[in-house]
């Protein structure tokens, strides 16, 4: 990632609960194709996630500690935040000193761009403030978070009114946070009374009818697109008794990754 700073715009784009094992099983069975046709052989990478729900996994990910590989071993950093003692960083790594990723793409002369989802990014009280607060321009409404069945296309109307402002010479930092995952997402399985696994993968395939005009809005700036996508915890519905997240299961610790560059004229 250090040789695309500058060069290339950046995406950060969380799909907020989203399970691995149900991403992978939608991506398999041909029911998510357009993000299949971004995912680097059409597949997502099984890591896991620093923190086990929205805001501490955030406060890691700004931080340069993305989902780590489930392989063993000593994993490379995209990037980092400098400190004492870091041993993942190599030369590879876009190493800053400042203490979150916006602050220093902003220092590089980035604009910031937060289009928020759950509830950790309304702006709604002093703790809803500080994620979005890192950012020069965040966006938040109602119609963007969990309540919502068309959360992603309001977040996405609102890309389209705010991108034209971005001076197309200055690089750009958007960070996206998706809501439709996290309960409740009964309301995107017709029918449904309870939020179960059914409803979770009918989210995601709501996003996925949505990722094509986000990727074509991005790349439609005229420059190429470094993104990375990936969930920031799963959820369990039910496993060993258990629902929700915040809690150490391997269905919330397990998340689905990927990275790869978007090029205009592609979406």
């Amino acid at each position: 990632m250090r040789s695309l700073i500058g060069s290339h715009d950046l995406l950060l784009l969380t799909l907020d609960t989203l399970r691995h094992d149900v991403a992978a099983d939608l991506a398999a069975r041909g029911r998510t194709p357009h993000l299949a046709r971004a995912l680097p052989g059409g597949r997502w990478e099984r890591r896991h996630s620093p923190a086990s729900f929205t805001y501490a996994a955030h406060h890691a990910f700004f931080a340069g500690f993305l989902p780590t590989p489930v392989t063993p071993g000593r994993h490379e950093r995209l990037y980092a935040a400098a400190f004492p003692g870091s041993e993942t960083s190599g030369a590879d790594t876009w190493v800053f000193d400042a203490p979150d990723l916006p602050t220093a793409l902003a220092d590089v002369g980035y604009h910031t761009l937060c289009l928020g989802g759950v509830g950790f990014f309304n702006r709604r009280s002093p703790l809803g403030a500080v994620l979005p607060g890192l950012f020069a321009e965040a966006h938040w409404e109602p119609e963007f978070g969990v309540t919502s069945p068309t959360c992603l296309d309001a977040q996405l109307d609102r890309l389209t009114e705010v991108l034209p402002r971005v001076p197309a010479r200055q690089p750009l930092f958007t960070f996206l946070n998706v809501a439709a995952l996290h309960q409740p997402n009964r309301h995107h399985l017709p029918g449904a009374q309870v939020d179960d696994l059914a409803s979770h993968a009918a989210a995601l395939e709501y996003v996925d009818g949505r990722i094509d005009r986000l990727f074509a809005l991005l790349t439609g700036r005229g420059r190429p697109v470094f993104a990375i996508v990936c969930s920031d915890h799963g959820t369990a519905y039910g496993e060993d008794g258990h629902t929700g997240h915040r809690i150490g299961h391997d269905v919330v610790w397990t998340v689905p990754y990927a990275h790869f560059v978007l090029r205009p004229g592609e979406w």
